[in-house]
């Protein structure tokens, strides 16, 4: 499985993979001209749409209204690092959302591929080599 990489222009990175291509560009203030998300804005959104999709599945599987059906994500970053330190994750519940379900849902969400990532990262390595 391999992903490319490709710097169209200015402050923009793009991901090429099984047919996509993910745009991405730094915003105004960092030089970019923030006409795309910024890496760490897909990162986030990644996990999110990932765990979202777990949500949905689990009301789909069980006939459960998902109109109502939302989340949010809260980004709370340190205070000197500006990383984030942690995530809270707001499932707001349809009004008729079975009671017996509600430990269930935030279960199916826990098992989430990106947020599995998150507690067992990949081996990272970073190699060179000459265009031809």
């Amino acid at each position: 499985m391999a992903m490319e990489i490709s710097f169209p222009g200015g402050k923009k990175v793009d991901a090429h993979f099984k047919g996509f291509t993910i745009k991405t560009d730094q915003s105004e203030k960092d030089g970019g001209e923030g006409s795309a998300p910024t890496p760490p804005f897909l990162f986030f959104a990644s996990l999110g749409t990932c765990a979202g999709i777990y949500a949905l599945e689990f009301c789909e599987k069980r006939k459960l209204d998902t109109e109502k059906l939302k989340l949010e994500f809260e980004l709370k970053p340190h205070k000197k690092t500006g990383m984030i330190e942690k995530i809270r994750m707001k499932l707001t519940l349809p009004p008729d959302f079975p009671e017996k379900y509600k430990p269930a849902i935030i279960k199916a969400i826990d098992l989430c591929y990106v947020k599995k990532h998150l507690h067992e990262p990949p081996e990272f390595e970073t190699i060179t080599q000459s265009a031809d």
